[in-house]
């Protein structure tokens, strides 16, 4: 593949009639006077559905993203789209959202429009290969009116040489007196409800603190507006009046939600106008004008040139050259490589450019447009050590040698210490979840997140990617803490948090909703442990290597006794009574005792749940694919006879493709999603006792994994057929714009809310970067035949 031979895919459609009257810039607002009504409506996020995101794709300097006179302005800007429209676009660190929502409404004869909710939108990209496949995350949005009288074109992008975002704009007249107004949401510094507006010499400037972010734009705009939402926005006035009524150039010393409002020329059917809006943050109004005014000055076909990576400059097509292993992994995938390309670009887009390696595990906030935004928070745009080792193999499956290194150096800021602010007890456990920059956020002890990061460096040593010094180096600065927390366990305290952890019990499992003797976390804690043994003896460490392998045949001799149940309540036409717990409350798993209540679920029998997580087991090389426990647990966790509440198993069908592709829940009895009842989602049922979570695509990829392992010990693999079940389903569950989700909607219960299609990924965080992840590596082991997260060491000290 050679930047010179790329195809650069973009919409044809650029003859523009009657264009001169739509694209000269002019005076917005008609009044100087100070808008009323603060504050405003209460602010909310975006739907969290994304069909696209996007940043742009900048180089590490010595491990770093540094502004220089060689890599010119490193961008820290990340945008999202949803519904056809853009949606949180941050600035600064990954998770500073600055804008909640930009979207058209569209006045005609006798309607006005809302252009994500009365237009049918389809999601594409504007650069892709012979194949398809996408070269850049770059999109374009095409958004067509229901009744046909208008149709909006969209391109989206970042300027890789300035903090700002360009969209350009083509909106096609096909009726009589068709009138667009842009209408803008800022949430500027993260919140919804602190920010203040105004316009001056042709840019409309919201700023919140030492946060700022201004439009500029190419057109001409007739008037204008900000205001405070729901009030004075100017959008306020144009559905009561059809007109926008008094316009003001400021919100004045009053804070609240604010917006913009700009009405651009009417137009006459069949005439065709094209404009350019751009985005500029800052610290202050001036940084962001600069921003916006130096992406416009550049241009369209510079700034997009520059972010596609055409010629010299570096952009996407550069990241997608230093992925050796794409063409044959595209081999193995169903549908050419084009979700493939797309995952690679998603995994990296979602790092972090002040802290090189901060890997999030979604650019979303789960049912955003229900969920409050008068606070700062940071949704999934933060550090979980779990996802963030699934997107680091996943990057080192494509070939990415550099991303993975920076990501395990990253680890040592999460990492429990006396450095971090407020802790004390014993260090070496991973912080539960973090800002990019370090900051504690959500503090319980996962002890699989403490055996991971582990994994993940004694992987990259036996890769070559970290020398035998490099390895000792950081076996003595983070990974022996971490291998003496798992064997040891100790005190903790930081916020809320004061306890005494004993592994193997844990805290709380991948879930993060129990404590207990969890197969999941057990088999991270072995591999981790294992993981440490071999880097303590490369270290010259022969006590600690001793430590660690006892340890963890300690803990692989108890596994059953802690974690199957021979007593279970799954019984009859539900199972046989035998099988592994989704988590021990204590140490009998025959007891059926009570879990904690979670997601307002009550859950009185512990064998009533089970999940995938001793799949796990198989998965690390803990156990054998044909382990007799694990062989009697899988019937249970297919079981399609079970009632809903504790079934797992789903199967979906997809419109014009042939066959059945199989899903799973998390587990039995969870509540983190939709409610059964009124299909409000988990936020806006708050906490609803009749809540469900539904089917998880990378579950697919999970069993997928494991009957590629069970294939191989059972020496019978058939890889088409493997390929075309869980590779092929994985790709089906993506959107139109590739991205994959964290739920599918799986059609039990009421769906009046959101009226998904079966299958369809819901309004939970998407695209989830675990399930990115688990594609890609599920391409990789098919590709290689053989489990690619699979723990050589483990695999043959438990697996004979």
């Amino acid at each position: 593949m050679t930047k010179n031979i790329l195809a650069l895919v973009i919409s044809s459609s650029l003859l523009l009639s009657a264009c001169s009257d739509h694209s000269s810039t002019s005076s917005g607002a008609a009044s100087d006077a100070i808008a009323p009504g603060a504050p405003g409506s209460p602010s909310v996020w975006a739907y969290a559905g994304k069909t696209g995101i996007g940043t742009s794709y900048e180089q590490y300097t010595n491990g770093a993203y540094r502004d220089s006179g060689a890599t010119g302005t490193i961008s820290k800007v990340w945008f999202s789209i949803a519904q056809g429209v853009l949606t949180e676009t941050m600035y600064g660190l990954i998770h500073q959202a600055q804008l909640q929502e930009l979207q058209f409404f569209i006045k005609g004869q006798d309607f006005l429009d809302e252009e994500k909710k009365d237009t049918v939108s389809t999601t594409d990209y504007l650069a892709t290969d012979a194949q398809g496949r996408p070269l850049s995350l770059a999109y374009k949005i095409i958004n067509k009116d229901k009744n046909q009288q208008y149709e909006i074109e969209k391109h989206f992008f970042t300027d890789p040489d300035s903090q700002s975002l360009m969209m350009r704009v083509q909106f096609r007249a096909l009726a009589d007196d068709i009138t667009p107004y842009v209408y803008v949401n800022p949430a500027i510094a993260n919140t919804g409800s602190n920010d203040s507006a105004a316009f001056s010499n042709n840019s409309w400037t919201a700023t919140d603190g030492d946060n700022s972010m201004t439009l500029k734009t190419s057109a001409r705009v007739v008037q204008s507006t900000v205001g405070f939402e729901g009030t004075s926005d100017g959008i306020t006035e144009l559905k009561k009046s059809g007109t926008l009524g008094k316009t003001y150039a400021t919100t004045g010393a009053e804070k609240g939600n604010v917006a913009f409002t700009l009405q651009l020329p009417a137009m006459k059917k069949g005439e065709t106008a094209q404009w350019d809006f751009v985005l500029g943050f800052g610290k202050n109004s001036t940084e962001s004008l600069a921003a916006a005014d130096k992406t416009l000055a550049r241009g369209y076909d510079k700034v997009l040139a520059h972010y596609n990576g055409d010629g010299d400059a570096i952009g996407w097509q550069d990241f997608l050259q230093t992925l050796p292993a794409l063409e044959k992994l595209s081999a193995t995938a169903t549908d050419g490589g084009k979700l493939l390309y797309t995952s690679a670009m998603v995994l990296k887009a979602q790092e972090d450019k002040t802290h090189a390696g901060a890997f999030i595990a979604s650019l979303s906030n789960p049912w955003g447009d229900t969920k409050p935004a008068e606070q700062s928070a940071t949704g999934y745009k933060a550090v979980w050590p779990r996802d963030f080792y699934q997107v680091a193999m996943a990057m080192l499956a494509l070939g990415d040698t550099e991303s993975p290194r920076i990501a395990f150096e990253y680890l040592q800021q999460v990492q429990a210490s006396e450095k971090i602010a407020g802790y004390s007890g014993t260090p070496g456990w991973f912080l539960q979840k973090t800002h990019v920059d370090g900051e504690p956020e959500w503090v319980g002890v996962q002890l699989d997140q403490t055996g991971m990061p582990i994994m993940l460096g004694w992987r990259l040593w036996k890769e070559g990617i970290l020398s035998d010094a490099e390895i000792t180096r950081w076996y003595h600065s983070m990974l022996k803490p971490a291998a003496d927390f798992l064997a040891d366990g100790g005190k903790v305290k930081i916020m809320w948090n004061d306890t005494e952890i004993k592994p193997p019990y844990t805290q709380q499992e991948r879930w993060e909703e129990q404590k207990g003797y969890s197969p999941s976390t057990t088999a991270a804690i072995i591999a981790g442990l294992v993981s440490a043994g071999d880097i303590a003896t490369q270290a010259g460490d022969t006590a600690g290597a001793e430590k660690y392998f006892a340890a963890a045949d300690k803990y692989s001799g108890e596994l059953e006794s802690l974690t199957f149940t021979t007593n279970g309540s799954l019984t009859g036409e539900m199972g046989n009574g035998n099988y592994y717990l989704r988590i021990n409350a204590n140490d009998n798993p025959n007891d059926r005792s009570a879990l904690g209540t979670s997601n307002a679920q009550v859950i009185n029998d512990e064998s009533q749940v089970v999940d995938g997580g001793f799949l796990e087991l198989v998965r690390y090389g803990v156990r054998a694919a044909n382990d007799k426990h694990i062989l009697e647990t899988i019937p249970e966790y297919d079981n399609q006879q079970l009632p809903d509440l504790l079934r797992i198993k789903y199967e979906f069908t997809f419109p014009g493709v042939e066959g059945t592709f199989p899903g799973w829940r998390r587990y039995g009895i969870d509540g983190y999603g939709e409610d059964l009842q009124t299909g409000f989602g988990y936020v806006e049922a708050n906490n609803s006792s009749e809540g469900r979570g539904r089917v998880w695509p990378f579950f697919t990829g999970e069993r997928g994994h494991y009957e590629l392992q069970l294939a191989k010990t059972n020496s019978a693999i058939d890889m088409d057929k493997l390929r075309n079940t869980y590779v092929k389903a994985m790709e089906l569950f993506a959107n139109e714009g590739m991205m994959l989700p964290e739920q599918v909607w799986d059609g039990i219960g009421s769906n009046a809310a959101y009226h998904y299609q079966i299958g369809e990924g819901t309004n939970g965080a998407t695209p989830l970067a675990w399930t990115h992840a688990e594609y890609v590596k599920l391409l990789r082991s098919y590709s290689d035949g053989k489990v690619w997260d699979r723990n050589a060491s483990t695999e043959a000290r438990y697996v004979k």
